[in-house]
């Protein structure tokens, strides 16, 4: 057995080689998925008569396929069309997502669609973020997710935080207005990543393929993901998280503490 194989390599980029097992995100045994439609596993039909339909199909999501590929529970915590403002002012409270009966080891946040491409939220900086009282934090969209890691981790102290950027549609992102604001909403994750410890930022923006037409007549269905576009988004989830706990050993060695009260000194916690 070549163990070598098991760590990071200083040359690795997070998604080089996909594991459709999940590789070492199996160390984590509940992983809650907020989201929007993308994490919800929604499909677009469309009836005779041209009208569309929006279905969430949970057992679809990328949460629900990397459930089953590496044997952990995994939360949906999402619904199409969702925005940060409506998890925190309703929807949140009413589908019990703050029940400390619910708390997970790990946090996949994907949200920004909706909220920057429907509502046009104000994007916001990680300086409307006030660590010591989440009530203060500004009413925008950096304000509001950073609300949502710190109910999060009023509940689980020590669970791992994982930010989801937006895939790329063009190879050319500046003359792309839409990825303009894609690449805007990625550098405000990484900063919000930084103003928490074990956070880390899934950067599909940087590392995903492009989603241009020709990814899109493999992997789309209408204005979303296919049953194989949910699949491949799980194994690059898996992917990423993998590649984290081998890059940062130290920042993952206690995961298995996550939700008792034990812990190690002599390792990050």
């Amino acid at each position: 057995m070549d163990i070598t194989k098991y760590y990071a390599s200083p040359d690795e980029q997070p998604l080089d080689v996909l594991k459709p097992d999940g590789g070492f995100t199996g160390i984590f045994r509940t992983i809650a998925c907020v989201g929007d439609s993308l994490a919800s596993g929604e499909f677009e039909s469309t009836q005779p008569d041209g009208s569309k339909g929006y279905h969430d199909l949970y057992e679809y999501s990328w949460g629900q396929y990397m459930a089953r590929a590496a044997g952990c529970t995994a939360y949906n915590f999402s619904r199409g069309g969702m925005t940060a403002k409506w998890y925190l002012e309703s929807w949140g409270e009413e589908n019990d997502v703050w029940n400390p009966d619910k708390a997970a080891q790990a946090y996949v946040i994907a949200l920004g669609c909706n909220d920057l491409f429907g509502l046009k939220q104000e994007l916001g900086t990680a300086d409307d973020i006030d660590l010591e009282n989440p009530e203060n934090n500004a009413p925008t969209f950096a304000g509001m997710y950073g609300k949502i890691i710190q109910k999060y981790l009023a509940i689980q102290s020590k669970a791992r935080f994982f930010l989801v950027t937006m895939p790329r549609e063009s190879a050319v992102p500046s003359v792309n207005p839409g990825d303009v604001v894609r690449a805007a909403h990625a550098k405000l994750l990484w900063d919000i990543a930084a103003k928490f410890p074990f956070a880390y930022v899934i950067d599909l923006h940087r590392y995903a393929p492009v989603y241009d037409a020709k990814f899109k007549e493999y992997f789309w269905l209408g204005g979303h993901l296919n049953a194989a576009g949910y699949l491949l988004t799980a194994q690059m989830m898996m992917t990423y998280i993998d590649y984290y706990v081998r890059k940062y050993p130290d920042d993952f060695a206690q995961v298995g503490f996550i939700g008792t009260p034990w812990h190690n000194a002599g390792r990050k916690w």
